[in-house]
């Protein structure tokens, strides 16, 4: 078993919110940010937090140290190998919650890879709506060479991103993604600058955080759908979901300011 967690040592995940944007850090540097049980549940907490707070319009993620995540804590799994399955599947339950709802909430998500991800790390960073990487950043998917399998999602979000032949290949011969590679293949939106992560983070933030938020909740739920829906069938629901931004608070305050000649104000649209 774990030992207990020391009541003095910082939380391994902070949620910082300001300026309607809820910030989530993974907090063991030392550790790489690597995934165990408390960190789980904390994140759970946070992202529980962030997706039904209304005063939260954007989310951004990302990893204390020089390193986003690298996966799982294999020292724990070693504490814990009498009781692996139930470890293991306690600890995946806690993570695919949290993905759910990474995925689901009605608000965007920023990604801010900040160094490696690895197993867990690399779901996470993935389930972005953008995704900003540090030059250092690299991508691996880790699980095989433990003998494990992946989870966090990672079947479903790379096999969409990259296409079913790169996540063969990623997957299967576990090798590294460099971030220049993990760009143009679609794992992140692009690569940013080494000094420039945390500045252009925060303006994208804050630039999302004053939009159409419920729109692009809706939108959100419509290009997940899309990979379950035929071509027909998606725009009845594309039809349904215009309709109805076109009643509401944003849909009207946007179409008045474009008439007005003036930015809209979508943050106060009632």
């Amino acid at each position: 078993m774990t030992s207990p967690a020391d009541p003095t040592a910082s939380p391994p995940v902070l949620l910082d919110v300001t300026g309607r944007i809820a910030r989530i850090t993974l907090n063991r540097p030392e550790r790489g940010n690597a995934l165990n049980q408390p960190m789980a549940d904390g994140l759970l907490d946070a992202v529980l937090h962030s997706a039904n707070d209304p005063e939260v319009r954007c989310v951004v993620l990302t990893g204390a140290g020089k390193m986003f995540c690298v996966g799982g804590d294999i020292g724990d799994f070693a504490d814990n190998s009498a009781s692996i399955g139930e470890f293991l599947g306690r600890l995946a339950g806690t993570l695919h919650q949290t993905m759910t709802l990474l995925v689901s909430m009605k608000k965007p998500l920023i990604c801010l890879v900040n160094g490696p991800a690895a197993g867990a790390g690399l779901s996470m960073a993935m389930c972005g709506d953008v995704v900003l990487a540090h030059p250092s950043a690299h991508f691996t998917a880790a699980y095989l060479g433990i003998g494990l399998t992946p989870d966090g999602g990672m079947t479903w979000l790379l096999p969409r991103l990259v296409g079913m032949r790169q996540a063969q290949d990623i997957i299967l011969t576990n090798r590294r993604v460099e971030a220049a590679e993990a760009a143009a293949i679609g794992i992140v939106t692009r690569v940013v600058e080494d000094a420039a992560l945390e500045r252009e983070g925060s303006e994208l933030a804050a630039r999302l955080a004053l939009g159409a938020v419920a729109s692009m909740g809706t939108a959100r739920k419509l290009l997940h759908e899309s990979f379950a829906s035929g071509f027909a069938s998606q725009m009845d629901r594309e039809l349904s979901a215009i309709a109805q931004a076109g009643k509401s608070p944003e849909g009207r305050e946007g179409v008045k300011a474009f008439l007005e000649r003036r930015s809209p104000d979508f943050k106060n649209a009632l």
